[in-house]
């Protein structure tokens, strides 16, 4: 028997000293609880992923003194035993470093292993710093339990699909009493669940028990909700820690394949629903903006108010995750804006109680168009002068951030970005981009779901039910150039994420898109949204980063070329 931690903490990329600090308080937590093992995520020492800091050689002799460090921390809480995940000096050819688990006692290193699987798709990139492991099984006695060990991708190729390796195994061979994989897993929609039934799956065909310790925290456009959990081979997942926050939970192992509460309560099967997909989204992205603020020295975000349903969803999730007393919204009618924009932005505010200036730019605008004429011979009209009214507002934003420390937010859909239909320098300023893997229609889900579970009105019902506008020009509508969302966002999941979705998303996409490929109308919409998203691949390209929620978000997730043919 043996009773062990799942240490699931938010590390800090690079903050070695910071994230030391997170472990020794975990290790102090578990010892009090009596635990034998602390088992802490892929990577721990600098957080996932360090990326090209790992090229800088003072970040490498940073990486070996925190390993030192660690090692001292273990020696002074010698009845636990630790693990931890860091970069080692790879000693033979290839890349410098591997992705290494460290399982640490006493003071020393008593056992070492290495990464074997190392991916190289969707967000990951790490064979371009790591260098495989060799295909061998690593299982060391811990109070006389015997526990093999792998890392986050190794256990994913159980089926053999993948790779050409499979470590399940070798460690099956090693006949471990139960498997500790160590894990930074990005979190998107659906992807909790995907965990849930490779592991299971997994643990029952080779007959392990399994501990999956995950990394929590926002990091840039990456979101790790945790959510680690335990795996019985007869029975399934019989345990999950928190999402979306850190978390350290003890358990028993009876030494039979059995995990206990440390009550002695029995572990009972976990179901796979997870939560609902707005309260996922929503809780998603209020941790990837606190954690990214946070960790980039804001204490307090900016919002251009439109009164429209993008801004004021990402005012509810800002205030949500920031405070009302740290956002701030300002508002900038033209001529063309309605009476309902201003109106409607004052009553959102007032809902969330945060502050709304009011920064007009109509005189802004004919002082520029004066400038453009006097100087060229040409009029400013049409998408130009559009365009003009964006800027000038991307600026009065960026002034007050620039002015007060404020993170900028912009308010740009997936729906927007995928299409182009955003004005580069205006109304795509800012730091980081909220809702950029949100489709248009969920976007007005999210809305409406923030109010139900609020029980009143944070989001006007007014905002939520006016169509969308830029108010760029008289009477505009988004439907003006584009198509209706509803049939825009299905057509966009097919051509963005495709396979990627999940299977009732794609058959309702796919349904939809086989409707418009029957007739020339529908063929003809198809063809010009394929055109205009490989158009404005430059404008992402130039954009804030982007929280993903999604499969497959634009940034890090989905590499296109700018300069190519399309069709």
């Amino acid at each position: 028997m043996i009773k062990l931690t799942l240490a699931q903490i938010n590390p800090t990329i690079g903050d070695i000293t910071g994230n030391i600090r997170l472990m020794r308080d975990a290790a102090l937590h578990a010892r009090e609880q009596g635990a034998k093992l602390i088992i802490f995520p892929e990577l721990s020492l600098t957080a996932y992923y360090p990326a090209d800091l790992l090229d800088d050689e003072e970040f490498g002799r940073r990486i070996e003194t925190g390993i030192g460090q660690l090692r001292a921390e273990s020696a002074a809480l010698p009845e636990l035993t630790w693990v931890i995940g860091a970069p080692t000096t790879n000693k033979g050819v290839g890349k410098r470093f591997h992705n290494s688990l460290l399982v640490l006692k006493a003071g020393e290193v008593m056992l070492t292993y290495h990464k074997q699987l190392l991916p190289t798709y969707n967000v990951f990139d790490e064979r371009r710093h790591f260098e495989p492991g060799p295909d061998v099984a690593r299982v060391l006695d811990i109070d006389d339990v015997r526990v093999g060990f792998m890392i986050c991708e190794d256990g994913w190729n159980d089926e053999g699909t993948d790779y050409l390796v499979n470590p399940f195994i070798r460690l099956a061979d090693a006949a471990p009493d139960f498997v500790v994989s160590i894990n930074a897993s990005p979190s998107n929609i659906g992807r909790r669940e995907l965990r849930h039934d490779v592991f299971r799956k997994a643990s029952a065909r080779h007959g392990l028990p399994i501990v999956y310790v995950n990394q929590v925290g926002g990091h840039d456009q990456l979101v790790y909700d945790g959510a680690s959990f335990v795996v019985d081979p007869a029975r399934g997942v019989v345990f999950e820690a928190k999402r979306f926050v850190s978390d350290n939970a003890t358990l028993v192992f009876d030494g039979r394949q059995t995990f206990f509460g440390l009550d002695g309560r029995s572990l009972e099967p976990i179901g796979d629903a997870g939560l609902p997909s707005c309260e996922f989204y929503r809780k998603q992205i209020v941790l990837g903006l606190r954690d990214y603020a946070r960790r980039c020295g804001f204490s307090a975000a900016v919002v251009g108010s439109s009164g429209g349903i993008d801004s004021a969803l990402t005012l509810a999730l800002a205030v949500e995750a920031l405070g009302s007393e740290n956002v701030v919204a300002i508002t900038m009618p033209s001529e063309y804006s309605s009476s309902g924009s201003v109106t409607d932005s004052e009553r959102l505010c007032a809902n969330l109680k945060i502050d709304l200036y009011t920064h007009p730019i109509r005189e802004l605008v004919e002082v520029y168009k004066l400038q453009f004429e006097k100087a060229t011979g040409h009029e400013m009209a049409g998408l130009p002068l559009e365009n003009l009214q964006a800027r000038i507002r991307g600026t009065i934003l960026m002034e007050y951030s620039n002015r007060f420390g404020h993170l900028l937010l912009t308010t740009g859909n997936k729906s927007e970005l995928s299409v182009g239909y955003c004005t580069l320098y205006g109304d795509t300023n800012g730091g980081l981009g909220v809702l950029g893997d949100l489709y248009k229609t969920e976007v007005f889900a999210l809305s409406r779901h923030i109010n139900a579970s609020a029980g009143r009105e944070i989001i006007p019902p007014a905002i939520i039910e006016k169509p969308p506008s830029a108010e760029l020009a008289p009477g505009q509508k988004d439907t003006d150039s584009l198509p209706p969302y509803d049939v825009l966002d299905e057509v966009l999941k097919i051509l963005i994420e495709g396979e990627r979705l999940a299977r009732a998303e794609r058959e309702r996409a796919e349904r939809q898109m086989a409707l418009l490929l029957d007739s020339e109308e529908g063929q003809a919409l198809v063809t010009r949204v394929k055109r205009m998203i490989a158009r404005n691949e430059y404008k992402r390209r130039q954009s804030p980063p982007i929280l993903r929620v999604r499969s497959r978000a634009f940034g890090s997730g989905r590499q296109m070329p700018i300069a190519a043919r399309y069709t």
